[in-house]
């Protein structure tokens, strides 16, 4: 690869290093191949460490005295790339399992790119002789709660091996610093619309040199507050601001065309998707439906526009005529009879003392409407469909 190239496109190179004697210098020498665009930041390293840097003084090396962890360490190193000027950095580990032959392979795909808000995470194969069952199934683990909160699949989101756009990085507001930085960057970087994906990339484990400081007790816990969160926010605020962007983007009668009418969603989809929408809607989940739909429509893999829209069918205004019709719904069920009508509900009802009432009557009215709601989109799509592909061919 011609060094230029790296240049060119503002490459730097960070690497972390915290009591990796054995691998470092191989490390940086391999580096050195590529470019001399080098930034080495040695988070408090106890070993000897800073006597193997000393041949290196004339590149870029930040010195944290007390160790801090791996995020803490790429967050300085991202300050300094982009304070020097660079757009990109390079992410290498310094325990030697990624190989710095594989530089090249992340500068060409960004060169040959033509979106260049990009994201590359080296995609290791996990299922290669010598590959940690542990580190095998945190991968796995990690890239299911990745894709939930995003809509990305990827092969591989906890490769160290990355390329990052440092001017769309500098954007994120970032709060950890352990190992769960690399999950919460990535997350964030998706839902600010910088494109992230894979690219292959050699792996080797070699249990006489490598030193791993993941703790899989603490850091794995650390990484599933950190996705509890993620998922929260994906919930309560991305997927609704989404929404909410496309809607004002587009105008209403432009989102429906394009996004109800216009999916590529066959008919029986939308139309279960609408019936999904209706049944949580009218569910007793009160407070919890927004999550219940999103996560339900992702597992499903029906339209989350479509069933998020149609779940708030219980707006506040029709409060109190769901639940009166869940009730009586419930009581001509069970076979009981109460004397309360519409306007308790709108004054001193105490749902407590009708709760299996409420709760059977209101899942038979979510069912119900459901299969009515599903049945209409359904005719109705299937007619808009048919008139759209007579159009076409006429």
């Amino acid at each position: 690869m011609n060094k230029d190239l790296i240049n060119h496109q503002s490459i730097c190179v960070l690497v972390p290093t915290y009591n990796n004697e054995r691998t470092l210098k191989r490390v940086i020498d391999g580096v050195l191949k590529y470019t001399s665009n080098i930034i080495i930041i040695n988070d408090g390293a106890t070993d000897t460490t800073a006597n193997i840097l000393e041949p290196y003084l004339h590149l870029e090396i930040i010195t944290i005295v007390d160790n801090t962890g791996k995020g803490h360490a790429l967050r300085q190193g991202f300050k300094k790339a982009t304070a020097l000027g660079y757009d990109y950095a390079i992410t290498i580990d310094s325990d030697g399992q990624h190989f710095p032959e594989d530089i090249p392979v992340f500068v060409t795909a960004l060169h040959t790119s033509e979106n260049k808000n990009l994201l590359l995470i080296g995609a290791r194969n996990m299922e290669q002789a010598g590959v940690p069952g542990k580190s095998s199934f945190g991968n796995k683990f990690s890239n299911f709660w990745f894709w939930f909160e995003t809509g990305i699949k990827l092969t591989d989101t906890q490769s160290g091996f990355r390329l990052y756009p440092l001017k769309a990085i500098e954007k994120l507001k970032l709060y950890t610093n352990k190992f769960e930085l690399e999950i919460e960057v990535i997350v964030k970087a998706a839902w600010n619309d910088v494109e992230v994906k894979n690219i292959p990339i050699q792996i080797l484990y070699d249990k006489n040199e490598r030193v791993s400081h993941f703790r899989p007790f603490k850091d794995f816990t650390r990484i599933s507050i950190l996705n509890t969160c993620l998922v929260l926010l994906t919930i309560f605020y991305v997927k609704p601001r989404d929404l909410f962007r496309k809607l004002k983007k587009k105008g209403i009668k432009r989102f429906f065309v394009e996004d109800f009418l216009g999916s590529n969603d066959s008919s029986s989809k939308k139309a279960l998707s609408i019936s999904l929408g209706v049944f949580i809607g009218l569910s007793p989940f009160w407070g919890f439906h927004t999550i219940t739909v999103i996560f339900s429509a992702i597992f499903l893999k029906l339209n989350k526009a479509i069933a998020f829209a149609f779940s708030n069918v219980s707006l506040p205004p029709f409060i109190p005529f769901i639940l009166y019709a869940s009730f009586k719904l419930g009581e001509y069920i069970l076979g009981l009879h109460h004397e309360f009508t519409i306007e308790t509900f709108q004054n001193n009802f105490n749902i407590a003392d009708h709760l299996k009432t409420y709760i059977v009557g209101s899942f038979a009215l979510a069912a119900s409407c459901a299969t009515i709601s599903g049945l209409l989109g359904f005719i109705f799509f299937s007619i808009f469909e048919k008139k759209k592909i007579s159009l076409q061919n006429g």
